[in-house]
């Protein structure tokens, strides 16, 4: 997996499914690779293990705290660690501090989807995104899979889904500043 250009970063997100779920939710207003080396950060900053029971079981204050130290997890420090804190309470509660439960033993890709954006912070199009990235990078396929995440299911180049090195993160990037374009474009008309 290759999704920071770190590689004990990248590690961490090919070998935990609950780290993969927390970068996805820290991809908001940031550059991909800081957002998915967050999980990395906070292992750090917690003893060198990313365990979400333990993020769970601190207080949400000093869990924000330790992502708001410099350098931060992300632009907004304090509503992404609520954030994090918040879904690392979900998977405790409603899957037993995996996230891999979400989709492991399911064979039904709307229920996954369903479930992804149950999560806080995980609205339609992060779950899409993610239900994509679990399909090309993972081998997650409930039946369904590439019709339930749209566009983001289809081969190309459109999202962190498709993102497996240096040059395949530069055409994604040039495919969502041609979006914006072109969304821009269509709203001046």
């Amino acid at each position: 997996m290759w999704l920071t250009g770190r590689p004990e970063a990248d590690e961490l997100l090919a070998d935990s499914d609950n780290a993969l779920l927390i970068g996805m939710v820290l991809d908001q207003q940031i550059p991909m690779e800081k957002a998915f080396s967050g999980p990395a950060v906070i292992a750090e900053r917690m003893g060198g293990r990313f365990d979400v029971a333990a993020i769970a079981d601190t207080e949400v204050d000093d869990f924000v705290e330790l992502c708001s130290r410099k350098p931060a997890i992300h632009r907004f420090p304090g509503s992404m660690g609520k954030r994090v804190h918040q879904v690392a309470q979900a998977l405790v509660e409603d899957y037993d501090g995996d996230a891999g439960n979400i989709w492991r033993g399911v064979d039904d890709a709307a229920t996954v989807l369903e479930r992804l954006r149950n999560l806080p912070g995980l609205g339609e199009q992060k779950a899409k995104i993610f239900l994509a990235l679990l399909g090309k990078q993972r081998d997650v396929r409930p039946s369904g899979w590439q019709a339930a995440a749209g566009d983001y299911g289809k081969a190309g180049h459109r999202s962190v889904a498709d993102v497996t090195d240096e040059a395949s993160l530069q055409q994604v990037r040039a495919h969502k500043k041609e979006q914006k374009r072109a969304a821009k474009a269509a709203a001046s008309d």
